[in-house]
C-alpha cells in the first residue's frame, strides 16, 4: 500500500499538529507538544523511503487525534496559570 504523499499534505499535517498543540491550556503541556512536533519533523525531514513516509504520516494523523483528546481532558481539569504565563 504505497501512496504518494505530497509535500503540501506533510506541511498541512505539520501545521495542524502545531495548531492543535497550541490549544493546550497548560503551559508545560503546550510547550512540550509544540517542541516535540517540531523536533519530530526536523528529525524525519530527510526521509526518502515512501513506506517510512507513509508510516510517519499515519503516525502524525493518529497523534492529532491524541492531542485533541488530551486538550479536552485538560479543559476539564484546569489549573491556575503559572508565573511565566502571567507575565505575558
Amino acid at each position: 500500500m504505497v501512496s504518494n504523499i505530497s509535500k503540501t499534505q506533510i506541511l498541512s499535517i505539520y501545521k495542524s499538529l502545531l495548531r492543535e498543540s497550541e490549544k493546550f491550556s497548560n503551559y508545560n503541556f503546550r510547550s512540550y507538544a509544540i517542541r516535540r512536533v517540531r523536533d519530530a519533523f526536523k528529525e524525519h525531514k530527510s526521509l526518502t523511503d515512501k513506506n517510512l513516509i507513509n508510516k510517519e504520516y499515519q503516525f502524525a494523523k493518529d497523534n492529532i487525534a491524541i492531542i485533541k483528546r488530551q486538550v479536552v481532558i485538560g479543559e476539564m481539569y484546569k489549573t491556575e496559570k503559572l508565573v511565566i504565563e502571567n507575565q505575558q
